[in-house]
């Protein structure tokens, strides 16, 4: 059955949709020896799909985690600076990447698997799953800067809506948002004229660390992976 090539690779378990769509813009994707362009398709039982040279085959196997990231990871599958990745701490023999991002200054709760879809679905805005943030201010935050967050912050001609924020101390505020634009966090605060200190995501769509300390990590349980997948449902 043809399919976009992007989404074959997202159920090979390579990398998200939307990080496979940049693989195919750079020229590094190929059909049957042909370099292909966005929007392509193929069929994965009887197309030879490669990436770099390596060809592609089925992922028959899903596999689901989380992890409590440290402080100093990086989240990308490669790194070609040397940086310590958050795959590093994590030895499974599935090729998995992480869903989201989570820069190397922040730590606290990542999603990865070999899901392809399900990680597009969860990361995408139109699904609105939700992720928590406590962020630590290098100055106090008055009530009025508050109310002007909570109504909303144009970045880069959109608006950034936050669900909630809640004032934890004099410097210390929890977000909540399903925005996924790089650093926008961090940017929210920068805007309002501070600077994030510490950054922390406590809670992805239904999922909480619980008991995890920082750099350890599980599977996730059947019926975590159901919640998220009804999360995503709309």
């Amino acid at each position: 059955m043809l399919m976009r090539v992007q989404k074959i690779l997202a159920d090979a378990g390579i990398a998200s949709r939307r990080k496979c769509e940049e693989l195919i813009a750079q020229g590094k994707v190929k059909v049957n020896g042909k370099p292909i362009k966005l929007g392509d398709k193929a069929d994965p039982e009887k197309d030879n799909i490669t990436l770099e040279g390596k060809l592609i085959t089925s992922e028959t196997k899903k596999i689901y985690l989380i992890i409590n990231k440290p402080w100093g990871y990086v989240t990308t599958v490669s790194e070609p600076f040397g940086m310590k990745k958050v795959t590093d701490l994590i030895p499974v023999k599935e090729r998995i990447f992480p869903v989201g991002r989570l820069d190397r200054y922040s730590d606290g709760l990542l999603l990865l698997t070999n899901d392809g879809e399900l990680a597009h679905k969860l990361t995408h805005p139109s699904f609105g799953v939700f992720k928590t943030y406590i962020v630590k201010l290098d100055k106090p935050i008055t009530e009025d800067e508050v109310r002007t967050l909570a109504e909303g912050i144009i970045i880069d001609g959109r608006k950034v809506e936050l669900t909630e924020i809640l004032v934890l101390g004099a410097n210390r505020v929890q977000v909540k948002l399903h925005e996924g634009r790089k650093h926008i966090v961090r940017r929210l605060f920068e805007y309002m004229k501070y600077k994030v200190t510490k950054l922390s995501r406590i809670q992805f769509g239904p999922l909480t660390l619980g008991a995890l300390k920082v750099g350890q990590w599980r599977y996730l349980n059947e019926k975590e992976v159901e919640m998220l997948k009804k999360a995503v449902k709309n």
